[in-house]
């Protein structure tokens, strides 16, 4: 079992199977990376500035968490979405 910091989406209810994206404290050069602050967070924090990385989506079972670190708030969790059907957006049809 891991501690991760936050599930993003929730698809498959019935499964608990949750689709996420890479949360780090390392700046690294990626365009489509979200900083998040504790001022982002609804409840909870990380206590430390980090990254959500829309890029690096991956799935887990559910059953995996420990515990969650908070809640992002709505604006936030908004931009983190855009981002990430911008990776699936063909350069020629924006």
């Amino acid at each position: 079992r891991k501690n991760f910091p936050f599930k993003l989406f929730l698809r498959s209810k019935s499964k608990l199977t949750l689709v996420l994206c890479q949360i780090t404290s390392k700046a690294y050069a990626d365009s489509a990376a979200v900083e998040l602050r504790d001022s982002d967070f609804e409840l909870g924090e990380l206590r430390l500035i980090s990254y959500a990385r829309p890029s690096k989506l991956f799935t887990a079972n559910g059953g995996i968490f420990l515990s969650i670190a908070g809640q992002l708030g709505i604006d936030k969790i908004s931009e983190i979405l855009q981002r990430v059907m911008g990776l699936f957006v063909l350069p020629n049809s924006k």
